[in-house]
C-alpha cells in the first residue's frame, strides 16, 4: 500500500539508521542515487533491491518524480538519509491512505531538526508535507522542491503521528556536504525564471541565514516581503521569524520593532512572541519583553525547546538583573531547572553573598 521513495548521494554514515528505522512500516523501498562514490548503495541493498540510478542535472523535482515513477504503489513517503523515524502510528496512517476521499489529500509530519548551538544541540520543531498519492501530485522547483497538485489546485493537508529527526543541519554535516552553498547556487539559478517567487527569496534568505550573512538574508528576506503573502502560510511564519532573528543578529534593533504589525497575525504563536521579547529587551522595552516571555510559558509547546519554560524565564531573570531586582532575578533563574546559563548566574549571586 505504501512506497517509501528515496534520492540519495553519499549518505554512507546515515543511510543504514534511516532505512532500520523505517523499513517495517512501508511496503517498498525505493532508493534513487544521483552519483554516490561512496558504500551507499551498497547498504541500501540490504533493504530492498529497487535502487536505481539517476544522473543529477541540478533539479530536485526531477530526481523526486523519477523516484516516484518506481514506486508500485500509489501511496507514496518521502524521506531524507539524514531522516530517522523516531514515530510511527501505523494504524493512523492506513486508515488516511484507505479512505478514497483521501486521496487528493497531503498528509504531514512532523520534523525535529538537530542544530549545533554554542551551548550544545538545539531542537527545533517543523511539520512538512511528505506522503501523498502519485496520481494526484508531483514535486515541483529545482530546490527546496514542492509538493503541487497535478490540477494545479489548492489541496488540503492532514497531520500525520509520524515524527522524524533530523541531523542534516547539524554543523558537521553542513561541512561535509557544503550544503548551503549549493542550495544558493541552485536557488539563484531558479531564481533567473521565477524573480516573482517569493518562496526563492525566502529560501536564499534561509540559506545566508544559516550561513551567519545576516545582512544579505535580511536583502532577500525584504524581497520575499515585498510581494503580496498569504502570512497564514507556515512558510511565511519562518520568514517573519527569521527576518527578526536577522535584524536582531544585526543590531538592528530598533528596526526590528517593525515586527510589532505581526502581532495580530502571530500572537498565538510562542515562538513569534518570544521573539518579540528579545526585540522588547534589546530595545530596552522591558515591561512588554516581561510580558512576551510570560505569555510563551502559557503555551504547551513551541518549535524551539525550551522557550515554552527555561529559556523564557531565564531572559526575565536577565531583564531583572540589569534593572538590579536581585531577589527577583534570583526567582526567575531558579524556575529554569538545570538550564546551565541560569545555574552559572546563580552561582555570581552566591559568590556576591
Amino acid at each position: 500500500m505504501l512506497s517509501l521513495c528515496m534520492i540519495v548521494k553519499n549518505e554512507g554514515q546515515n543511510i543504514k539508521s534511516c532505512l532500520s528505522k523505517v523499513e517495517t512500516f512501508v511496503d517498498e523501498i525505493i532508493i534513487v542515487d544521483t552519483g554516490s562514490d561512496d558504500n551507499t548503495k551498497i547498504i541500501a541493498s540490504e533493504f530492498t533491491d529497487k535502487i536505481y540510478d539517476f544522473k543529477w542535472c541540478n533539479d530536485f523535482s526531477k530526481a523526486r518524480n523519477f523516484s516516484i515513477s518506481k514506486a508500485s504503489n500509489d501511496w507514496v513517503l518521502v524521506l531524507d538519509a539524514d531522516e530517522f523515524i523516531i514515530n510511527f502510528n501505523k494504524d493512523m496512517l492506513y486508515e488516511f491512505i484507505s479512505k478514497v476521499t483521501n486521496r487528493n489529500k497531503v498528509g504531514r509530519i512532523q520534523r525535529i531538526n538537530i542544530m549545533d548551538d554554542s551551548n550544545g544541540n538545539k531542537k527545533y520543531t517543523e511539520r512538512g508535507n511528505r506522503l501523498f498519492n502519485k496520481n494526484y501530485f508531483h514535486y515541483e522547483g529545482i530546490i527546496h522542491e514542492q509538493i503541487v497538485a497535478l490540477d494545479n489546485k489548492d489541496y488540503e493537508t492532514e497531520i500525520l503521528e509520524i515524527l522524524a529527526e533530523h541531523i542534516g543541519y547539524k554543523k558537521e554535516i553542513l561541512n561535509r556536504t557544503d550544503k548551503l552553498k549549493r542550495n544558493i547556487y541552485l536557488l539563484e539559478v531558479a531564481l533567473k525564471d521565477e524573480s516573482k517567487d517569493p518562496y526563492i527569496y525566502f529560501q536564499l534568505g534561509k540559506s545566508y541565514y544559516m550561513l551567519k550573512d545576516y545582512e544579505t538574508s535580511i536583502e532577500y528576506f525584504e524581497n520575499a516581503l515585498s510581494f503580496q503573502l498569504d502570512f497564514r502560510l507556515e512558510y511565511v511564519e519562518d520568514l517573519v521569524e527569521t527576518y527578526g532573528y536577522s535584524l536582531i543578529n544585526s543590531c538592528r534593533y530598533s528596526d526590528a520593532l517593525i515586527l510589532e504589525n505581526c502581532l495580530g497575525t502571530y500572537s498565538k504563536y510562542a515562538d513569534f512572541l518570544f521573539l518579540m521579547g528579545l526585540i522588547y529587551m534589546n530595545n530596552a522595552k522591558f515591561t512588554e519583553a516581561i510580558n512576551s516571555f510570560l505569555e510563551c510559558t502559557k503555551f504547551s509547546d513551541s518549535k524551539a525547546d525550551g522557550i515554552t519554560s527555561y529559556i523564557s524565564y531565564y531572559n526575565i531573570g536577565v531583564i531583572y538583573e540589569v534593572l538590579d531586582f536581585k531577589e527577583k532575578a534570583i526567582e526567575y533563574y531558579n524556575m529554569c531547572n538545570d538550564y546551565e546559563l541560569a545555574k552559572n548566574r546563580l552561582k555570581v549571586f552566591l559568590n556576591q553573598v
